[in-house]
This record gives C-alpha cells, structure tokens and sequence, in this order.
C-alpha cells in the first residue's frame, strides 16, 4: 500500500515538474515573441519617420523642386535597403569581427539570423543617410546623391554603430565605454557632418548671399507640410529612442528594459517640448515673430539633444538638456550664415552641432542606477560628473565625438570633392533656376495656379544674377 502511495506521488511530481518545465518554456517563448515584435513595431515608427523627412523636406524647398527631394526621400529607404543588406549590417554587427568592423554575414548569408534586428538596425541607417538630403536639397546632381546614400549607408554609417554597438573599441574605451544609447553620434553626427560636407562642397543655391555677401530669404513653399513632417518625426522618435531598448519583457534585479523604455518615452517628449517652447522665445525677442518654422526646427533639436541619454537621466534633466539643445541649434543656424554655409533645412545645426551636445551631456547627467537597469551593467558606478561620477564617462564621450566627426569628414569630403572635380556633383545654373522637377521629373509637382507666385521670382532671379537669359518663355513661366 506505501510502496503504491509512493509510487504515486512519484507519477504526480513527474508530471507536476513536466508541466513547470512546459510552462516555464512556453514563457520564455512568449517573452522572446514579445521582444521580436516590440523591435518590430519600434521599427515600424523609426520607418516612418521617413515620411516625416519626406514631408519636411518637400515644405522647406521651392515648390519647383518637390519632386526631387520626394525622390531621394525615396531613394534613401531603397538605396540604403540594398547598401545595408549587401555590405552595412555585416559591417556593424558581423559575428565574425575586430575592434575596427565586422566582417561576415555578407548579404545576410549566415544560416542563423535575427531578422527583427536587422530591419530595425537598417531603419536607422535609412535616418542617417536621409539627414543629407535637407544639406544639399534644389542643387545637387540626382546621380551623386544615389552614390553618397549607398557609401554612408553601406560603410560609413555601419563602422561607426559597430565601435560603439557592436562591441567595437569605443563601447569598451577608458573601461567604461562611450555611452550613447539611440545615436546621437552615431545616427545623427553622421548624417548632420556629413550633410555639412555636401553644403560646403556643392556651395550655397543661386541667389542664397546677395554681391554684398548678405542672405537673401528662399523661404520653403509649406508650412503645412513642415508641420505634418514635424509631428511624424517626433511620432517616430517613440520608435527611435525606447526601441533600442531591443526588448521590453525582460525585468530582474539587475535590469528592467520595461520601465527603461518608459522613461525614454517621458525624456523624450519633455526635451522636444523644452526645446520648442525654448525656440519659439527666443526667436520672438530676436526677430520679433513667433516664427513657426523656428518652433518646429526647435522640437527637432530637442528631440535630438536627448536621444543618446534618453534612458539615463531624471526628467528634469531631460528639460535642461532640451533648452540647451534648443539654444545650440539657434547658434549653429546663425553661424552657418556667417560663414555663407547654405543648408536649406539646417540639418547640421540640427543633427549634426546638437547631436554632440547630445552626446556631451551623458556624461553630464547619466545617474548610475539608470544605467544599471538599462541592460548595460555598470559594476564600476560611473555616471555623470554632475552626480559626483567623476570624468571617465564623460571623457569616453567626448572621444567618441571627435572620432565619429573626424571618420564621417575622412571619407565624406574626399567623395564630394572628387564628384565636384569631375562636374558630377551641382547641376547646371540652368538646372537650377528652372528647377529639377520640369528639367528631370517630367514636370512640376503642382498645377500652375500654386506656382504662379514662383514665377516672377524666378525672373528677377535671373536678372539680379546676371545669367544669360536663354530660356525659352514657356520655360520661364513654370520656374519655380
């Protein structure tokens, strides 16, 4: 009679632990479905932060070249997709690696994969490559600009996310590495200096600095669609920032990727608001406008400036980080000016001179907890100098700025200037005042009756530049 009792309560404990074991695994499932498709989603929003570039883009140029900029917009996400696929992610995050680059998984050929993050991880390759297009836009040959988005995204961009992501020199420099945890150097100093090398390469549009070296406004032909673009890129930023978490189920003592993807969501949406309200102020008491255009370029230097310390800082910081990234962006702007630097949709002041503020200022205001429980570990207690962390961190930082700006100029402006030496860089003058949508499109974007206000500027441009005016009638009455 024992030995039956026994022997079934043996049966029950079996079949008890199988079950735990079942349901233990059938858990573990579920928290990997779960991460795979939070990256997917966050992917998803960072993809459409493509349309929010497209639409503000097209709002900050003339009318008579929305056509093109729409393209390249377009471009870059295809372009960038087969770079990416071929070469960039086995760049970045090659199994088979070195401090320097990876170097294997070419064109994803390795049999075991991680699809979701290659999706995500190329969607920021897109970001970066699509940064230029605003730098360049109404005079850059359609041709040169296909061959700079497949050498950033498929090498440029790639080398750098592998020193810092992918287990490169600068994610283990001075023992505590360079932190930056969604890009401000990698994502955003690329694309902003190298959208910084084209502007000075291609030179300003025709018409941008009168004789007397003073700027002439071109104003973009939409408000609205820099607002619409506006609001889809900061839509987007909740992909961009609490998505490189690269999980949301795993919570433990040591790590909590849950409440750190929460927190990137409340900096994020503090800072970018910090910094429009900041923006919108300032611009009043020096121009004497609230200029609508200055908020929104504003929010997008907010949104940048927090990008890389997202998850480490306290709310409050995340306002101060923002009105700093504000001002920054105000300064660079006008500094551009000074140095007759015509950047149409002022993405160096605002991805490349406010990302490394962004970059800075982890090892300002990073807490030591923050980066604990955001998966990084942080056994040694560094953290920002303003919490009495010491320099380590914020030194590791500033190395990484100077390298990240120095790599992207190292090979950016040698491309550009061998395509300006060969004439392949700057359409024609021609081109140019005509526009890119009739000259290479097929025609203009718009009926004639939203272009008519183009036309008579565009006919005082070829009078006040002194160009031979050879044009035909019907070419001038659809300049735009």
């Amino acid at each position: 009679m024992v030995a039956s009792l026994d022997m079934a309560a043996l049966s029950v404990e079996r079949q008890a632990t199988s079950a735990l074991d079942q349901l233990t695994k059938q858990v573990s499932q579920n928290a990997s479905s779960l991460d795979v498709m939070f990256v997917l989603v966050s992917g998803y929003l960072v993809f459409l932060m493509q349309a929010g570039f497209a639409m503000l883009t097209a709002g900050s140029v003339r009318s008579k070249n929305t056509k093109n900029v729409l393209l390249k917009n377009v471009l870059d996400a295809c372009v960038g997709a087969i770079a990416y696929y071929l070469f960039g992610y086995a760049f970045a995050y090659g199994p088979v690696d070195n401090v320097f680059l990876g170097h294997s998984n070419w064109a994803l050929s390795d049999d075991t994969q991680e699809f979701h993050i290659w999706f995500f991880q190329w969607t920021f390759a897109a970001t970066a490559a699509t940064i230029v297009s605003g730098s360049v836009a109404e005079r850059t040959s359609f041709y040169a600009y296909l061959g700079y988005a497949f050498f950033l995204t498929g090498f440029v961009y790639p080398v750098v996310s592998h020193w810092v992501w992918g287990g490169g020199w600068l994610s283990t420099l001075f023992d505590v590495g360079a932190k930056d945890f969604a890009g401000d150097a990698v994502v955003h100093m690329v694309g902003g200096f190298a959208g910084l090398a084209g502007a000075i390469i291609v030179g300003p549009r025709l018409g941008r600095f009168d004789q007397d070296g003073r700027v002439v406004p071109m104003p973009g032909h939409s408000a609205t669609l820099c607002t619409l673009g506006t609001f889809l890129l900061w839509f987007g930023w909740y992909g961009f920032n609490p998505g490189s978490t690269l999980g949301i189920s795993f919570t433990a003592p040591d790590a909590n990727l849950t409440a750190t993807a929460a927190r990137c969501a409340v900096t994020t949406t503090i800072s970018g608001a910090a910094a429009g309200v900041t923006t919108l102020i300032v611009i009043k008491l020096r121009d004497h406008i609230f200029d609508l255009l200055a908020c929104l370029n504003g929010i997008l230097a907010g949104l940048v400036a927090i990008t890389a310390s997202c998850p480490w800082v306290e709310p409050y910081a995340a306002v101060v980080i923002g009105i700093v990234g504000a001002l920054v962006y105000i300064g660079a702007a006008m500094l551009l000016l000074l140095l007759k630097i015509d950047d149409p949709l002022e993405a160096f002041p605002i991805h490349g001179a406010v990302g490394v503020w962004g970059a800075f200022a982890v090892g300002l205001f990073a807490r030591e907890e923050l980066l604990f429980i955001s998966g990084y570990g942080n056994d040694n207690g560094w953290e920002g100098v303003f919490y009495g962390g010491g320099g380590r961190l914020l030194a590791a930082n500033c190395v990484m700025i100077v390298v990240v700006a120095a790599w992207t100029l190292a090979l950016i402006v040698p491309l550009f200037f061998a395509l300006n030496l060969v004439g392949a860089l700057r359409i024609s003058p021609e081109m140019e005042l005509i526009g890119n949508d009739v000259s290479k499109h097929g025609g203009a974007a718009y009926p004639d009756d939203v272009i008519l206000t183009e036309e008579k500027q565009a006919g005082r441009a070829i009078d006040n530049l002194g160009v031979d005016n050879s044009l035909s009638d019907e070419q001038v009455a659809v300049v735009v």
